[in-house]
């Protein structure tokens, strides 16, 4: 299962690719600069799946002290961490041509390096505690008040005044783009969705066989 989440993320990337940069038209205000957008907003998704993930996997350990659910947490939080980084370096590259900055503190950006900060913290913080029972209870409740962070992170373009665009899929009604823009963007987010999903599935093993070494 983890061999074929590996060749279908691989193949939705290439689509994605051939689809953003081959089939997509150019934007006709950002010029071929918007094509990054096939990058920044999966990426972007990505992150939110996968600290969705670490909410709900933290309030399962929590309740049940499974630790399949810690690991699938510990897992997804590794993989969100890279590609929020992702997210913050893309939409820098698509920041300065199109507002003339690498980087403004506003409330998106800012709520966004906050996110990064604090699931950066929350895999410090597994590696700073030996007990691996109190590591994972500890890390499960970082990971739930962080991941209150999302919600903020996503609604505040309407909450604030900010340079960053509200978001043109993820909103009430329907996607304000072009059929073929939209068509490229969501076969990319698929393919990074994918991609999430192969990682953590890699990542959840390692962890599982670290674990059954040191037992």
């Amino acid at each position: 299962m983890t061999r074929l989440l590996g060749w279908l993320a691989a193949l939705g990337l290439a689509a994605g690719a051939i689809m953003g940069f081959a089939i997509a038209p150019r934007e006709a205000t950002q010029g071929n600069v918007q094509r990054i957008m096939y990058l920044h907003v999966p990426t972007a998704w990505v992150a939110y799946l996968a600290f969705g993930v670490v909410l709900l996997a933290s309030i399962a350990y929590l309740a049940r002290r499974a630790p399949a659910a810690d690991r699938l947490a510990h897992a997804s939080a590794e993989v969100g961490v890279v590609f929020t980084g992702l997210t913050i370096a893309a939409g820098a590259i698509w920041g300065k041509p199109t507002w003339g900055t690498w980087w403004t503190w506003d409330a998106r950006l800012t709520s966004v390096a906050i996110l990064f900060v604090m699931y950066l913290g929350y895999l410090l913080l597994r590696g700073m505690i030996d007990d691996g029972e109190r590591a994972a209870r500890y890390c499960a409740v970082l990971g739930i008040v962080a991941a209150l962070d999302v919600p903020l992170v996503h609604f505040s373009v309407y909450w604030w005044r900010t340079l960053h665009q509200p978001p043109s899929v993820l909103k009430p009604g329907a996607a304000t783009m072009p059929p073929a823009i939209l068509a490229a963007l969501l076969v990319n987010v698929v393919a990074f969705t994918l991609l999430y999903a192969y990682f953590v599935a890699k990542r959840v093993r390692l962890l599982r066989d670290e674990t059954e070494v040191l037992a």
